[in-house]
């Protein structure tokens, strides 16, 4: 009576999982540099739901100017597969593999592409950046990281790098961001 019972139970199972769609996460790829654009087109026509967020640069040459579109996160795509379907990634060129936390595969949530996707919709404000020295903790106050704390790391002459601790990034930012000493 009890093996009766049993198999009906698996059925059961077996029917409810088939209902139920499966659970797709959004992932970090590793890229090579300057492949992430292509390396995202690539993915996006082999099926997978693919972001590579870009911002707009000016680039300036002796003879001319130009917008140009770069990736925001240099040498990272973010990708939403299925934890089965996770391999197809590696049929694009340029993937490295997998960016990891505590010996897996990083799951990035869905409210934080969102927020990147927010962020990114939002205008640039030109303005001064006040004295800031490598070790100071600042505050961004306008693009795409509006809102975040960070620590500097590294100041140059156009460019400052930011260690975004709560989102686990170093970024580099022009001087058209508004960022304040705190």
């Amino acid at each position: 009576m009890g093996l009766n019972t049993a198999k009906p139970f698996q059925n059961q199972t077996k029917m409810q999982t088939e209902k139920t769609p499966p659970h797709k996460n959004w992932f970090v790829i590793r890229v090579k540099p300057r492949y992430e654009k292509k390396t995202a087109e690539r993915l996006e026509k082999s099926g997978i739901r693919v972001y590579c967020p870009t911002t707009t640069q000016i680039h300036q040459w002796s003879d001319r100017k130009k917008k140009i579109q770069v990736p925001l996160f240099s040498t990272y795509v973010f990708v939403q597969t299925e934890e089965k379907e996770r391999n197809r990634v590696f049929e694009a060129p340029g993937v490295l593999g997998y960016l990891r936390w505590l010996g897996q595969a990083a799951i990035v949530r869905e409210e934080e592409i969102e927020l990147i996707k927010k962020w990114l919709d939002k205008d640039v404000v030109s303005s001064k950046v006040e004295k800031i020295t490598s070790g100071d903790l600042v505050a961004i106050e306008s693009g795409p990281f509006k809102g975040k704390k960070g620590t500097a790391k590294q100041v140059g002459k156009k460019k400052i790098k930011i260690l975004l601790t709560d989102l686990g990034l170093k970024v580099t930012l022009d001087y058209q961001t508004e960022i304040k000493v705190i």
